[in-house]
């Protein structure tokens, strides 16, 4: 493969090798990907992010649709670009299990990504959506969701099919209310919603036993909002706590 003064590639095994499994391509402005690349159809991990200490950011607008040649890729990464939409044929990538796409300008994700059934770990971090794309709502396999830093008012009610998810990341988006379905995600370990507008959590919320917000500040995160249906001294003592508020609340026919 060719090099620029602007990149260069790494790979796991030798330049010569034509059983290359990992590609980095790293440097100054990277603007596109070299058609090169998309001829690697034993790839497994590509990786088109600056180096974090670099402080650099990419160039990159555009991802070719030649990218769904690589049907191998495990691991794909394109944080801290000029991104403003990703192609169809992203869905194509059925053994793909992580994907970072933060740092970006996305507002929207085709239809077709509800293809990336295998997939394990999202990152949406700092871009420009409104929603959650309902498309990710369809990924049974995910365990881990980061969208925080997006422009975000909804979550689907649809959020409960993610029966795998142990991580939802949501902090600093305009949220101001929650899904009651949130409450039947069984797994979730870690919830992080600071910097919202959310004033109540929804009835069942007390079922994520998982979650503990009252002992482990990282597992539980809604500082920053104007939350009073439970008081946060109410869910400083944990689930348990925020269960019993409810049913109170039920009993004296009161709801949120």
């Amino acid at each position: 493969m060719g090099m620029d003064l602007h990149w260069k590639y790494q790979a796991e095994n030798s330049p010569n090798s034509e059983k290359k499994k990992k590609v980095k391509i790293e440097g100054k402005e990277l603007r596109f990907i070299p058609l090169e690349v998309f001829s690697l159809d034993k790839l497994q991990v590509l990786e088109m992010s600056p180096e974090r200490e670099s402080c650099l950011c990419f160039q990159m607008k555009w991802l070719p649709r030649e990218i769904g040649r690589l049907q191998n890729l495990t691991a794909l990464y394109m944080d801290t670009n000029f991104l403003k939409e990703v192609p169809p044929e992203i869905g194509t990538l059925r053994n793909l299990k992580r994907l970072s796409i933060s740092n970006n300008f996305l507002t929207f994700l085709p239809q077709e990504f509800a293809g990336l059934q295998k997939l394990e770990s999202l990152h949406l971090a700092n871009n420009k959506f409104k929603d959650v794309p309902p498309q990710v709502c369809e990924m049974e396999n995910l365990t881990f969701l980061d969208a925080s830093d997006n422009r975000i008012q909804t979550i689907p009610s649809s959020i409960h099919q993610l029966k795998m998810l142990e991580t939802l990341l949501l902090v600093f988006n305009h949220l101001e209310t929650l899904p009651e379905n949130l409450g039947r995600l069984k797994n979730l370990r870690c919830l992080w919603l600071g910097y919202n507008n959310i004033r109540s959590l929804p009835n069942n919320f007390g079922n994520l036993n998982k979650l503990d917000w009252g002992y482990n500040h990282c597992s539980c995160n809604f500082e920053g909002n104007p939350l009073v249906c439970p008081p946060p001294e109410v869910c400083n003592r944990g689930p348990d706590a925020i269960k019993q508020y409810f049913a109170a609340r039920r009993k004296d026919g009161q709801y949120s």
